[in-house]
């Protein structure tokens, strides 16, 4: 852990801010915001929050994929309570991020730009400087897309299919690509390049036919020959078995095609996203954080939870309740991620500094590889934050 050398009495400033904070231990948002402002004071920007080990932070560069997570939920902060500390503390932490503009090596640049600088323009008025950079990320993006495939690649050539690694997946495809999107929409609307959002929409296109059953469940991976854009096979690389249904993807699934709706309602996004957001309901009943895939069938319990995949899925339900044209439908949603919500925002799930640095609890990255499970992750804690200000916006306006 590192702390940063800003000034005495910035950091008492800061130390301040807590105490006002744990004034009100009952509100979730104080809560994370009072394990935000600890990790932006102890750590250095430029080595970005992950998931927690141990109670701590295991910290990743600028090129992870989960770097503009913790930027976002500073400019999130800001944006909530226009309070200047959160966006100096933002600011420095999204800085480090430009290096991605150039960046053709991976799609997750939308995570790590659009969620990090795109949230500095959104949220904190940040204005060309900003915009320039993730102008030049989306195209950089760009570059992944195939006309062939219809899609940008989200990974290069591999072993991507978990049972069976044997298969070279030459084009994959995963649903969390949906999410990247917004990269291009966004810049494509702000400079009027219709490329990029001819782009994001082909992409749109092709998952909501290849990526997600007539059920509304969804694939992890869809490999293309990339010569031809002909379907090689459907896998898994974090799920529990190739036809099974990766919770988190599922929300992914919600979230991406809403978002999409947003920029371009058409009716194949918003039908697309109800049909995977009625998946998510049937297959999790009662229950309020799903199991970390949604076919699981082994032991039960938060150890065998995904509490990220149920705030993105929260997240993305609100913002679905208020799109679609089905009322029922619409009030079905919102009860949902409310009932989520209400569950995330309890001790159980909340993060707790003393306890660990993380901000919610019970994540998980990959159960089958033994990776990050049962923990706190950094997007956990950037779409909690997001869906409890939702669930906010959505009261205020009685919708």
């Amino acid at each position: 852990v590192s702390t940063q050398s800003t000034g005495d009495s910035y950091v008492d400033a800061m130390l301040l801010l807590l105490l006002l904070f744990a004034s009100a231990q009952a509100d979730p948002h104080l809560l994370i915001a009072e394990q935000a402002t600890r990790t932006a004071i102890q750590y250095t920007p430029g080595n970005f929050p992950d998931h927690v080990v141990n109670g701590l932070w295991k910290t990743s560069p600028a090129s992870s994929w989960t770097a503009g997570f913790f930027p976002g939920l500073l400019w999130q902060l800001y944006g909530s309570t226009k309070d200047q500390r959160f966006k100096e503390q933002a600011l420095r932490w999204t800085a480090p991020l430009a290096v991605n503009a150039n960046n053709t090596g991976t799609h997750d640049v939308g995570f790590m730009v659009f969620n990090s600088f795109g949230k500095g323009v959104q949220l904190g008025g940040e204005g060309q400087d900003y915009k320039a950079v993730v102008h030049a990320t989306a195209r950089s993006l760009s570059t992944r897309f195939s006309p062939v495939v219809g899609c940008t690649q989200s990974w290069g050539s591999g072993h991507h299919c978990r049972e069976d690694p044997q298969v070279e997946t030459n084009f994959p495809v995963i649903i969390d690509n949906m999410m990247n999107l917004e990269l291009l929409l966004w810049a494509g609307r702000d400079t009027g390049n219709a490329t990029l959002t001819n782009i994001a929409l082909t992409h749109a296109n092709t998952t909501s036919l290849n990526h997600v059953r007539d059920d509304g469940s969804t694939f992890h991976v869809v490999n293309y020959d990339p010569s031809t854009g002909v379907i090689k096979n459907r896998c898994t690389a974090q799920g529990y078995r190739d036809n099974s249904t990766w919770s988190r993807g599922q929300a992914w699934c919600i979230y991406g095609f809403t978002m999409v709706h947003r920029y371009e309602p058409h009716t194949l996004y918003l039908r697309t996203a109800e049909r995977c957001a009625d998946f998510f309901s049937s297959a999790i009943g009662n229950s309020s954080v799903p199991l970390w895939d949604l076919d699981w069938d082994g032991e039960k319990g938060t150890h065998f939870e995904d509490a990220s995949a149920a705030a993105i899925a929260a997240s993305g339900l609100l913002e679905l309740s208020a799109a679609t044209a089905d009322v029922q439908k619409g009030q079905g949603y919102k009860i949902l991620a409310s009932r989520i919500l209400e569950a995330l925002r309890a001790p159980g799930y909340l993060g707790d500094y003393d306890k660990g640095e993380g901000i919610l609890k019970h994540a998980t990255g990959s159960f089958m590889t033994g990776s990050q499970v049962d923990t706190s992750i950094v997007y956990g804690g950037y779409y909690l934050m997001e869906a409890l200000q939702r669930l906010n916006d959505h009261s205020d306006n009685n919708v």
